[in-house]
Formats: C-alpha cells, sequence, structure tokens
C-alpha cells in the first residue's frame, strides 16, 4: 500500500537539512530503485522553486510499504530527523486515484 509520509521542518533548518541530504537522498534513492518511491520532495519556506537562504518547511514522500508500522519505521529512521531538521512527521495510508 502506499504511504504518505509529510514532515514539518523546524525553524531554521537549512543548515541541519544540507549536512543530513546525502543520507537522505541515498535513502529515497534506494526507495526509487526497488520501484517503491511514487514521489518525494521538499516544501520552499517561500513561494520559489529556489528558495536559497530561506530554506524549506518540510516534505512529502510518496512511497510504498507492506503497512503502517513499516512506513513509520522507515519515517522514524531519516536521516532529517537524527540531524534535527524535522520538528514532527505524521505517516498516513494514501490512495493514489490521478494520473
Amino acid at each position: 500500500m502506499l504511504y504518505a509520509i509529510i514532515s514539518e521542518d523546524v525553524k531554521n533548518s537549512l543548515e541541519r537539512r544540507l549536512a543530513a541530504r546525502p543520507d537522505h537522498l541515498a535513502r529515497l534513492e534506494k526507495l526509487r530503485d526497488e520501484g517503491r518511491l511514487v514521489m518525494a520532495g521538499p516544501h520552499p519556506a517561500i513561494d520559489s522553486e529556489d528558495p536559497g537562504e530561506a530554506g524549506f518547511s518540510g516534505s512529502l514522500v510518496v512511497a510504498e510499504f507492506d503497512s503502517l508500522p513499516d512506513a513509520q519505521a522507515w519515517a522514524d529512521a531519516d536521516p532529517y530527523i537524527i540531524a534535527g531538521a524535522y520538528a514532527r512527521v505524521t505517516v498516513k495510508p494514501f490512495k493514489k486515484v490521478l494520473p
């Protein structure tokens, strides 16, 4: 089943994000390579494709996991959590309708 992992950043998270980004991306690339990643990306803190020093306010990952506990465990191990970039992470089942 698909799950949405919705993360909200702490204030001024950019430096923490940058430090943990290689490990964060490696986990997402593994999901992609396994054919389980639907989409992933950050929410810019301002209305801009490149927010610069404004950074990001959170992230969204939609991926396939065997169960909600599996999706939650994967989310809980995110390098951005370990680095203190995320203030809160919500994991919910997701039903893709379109496209």
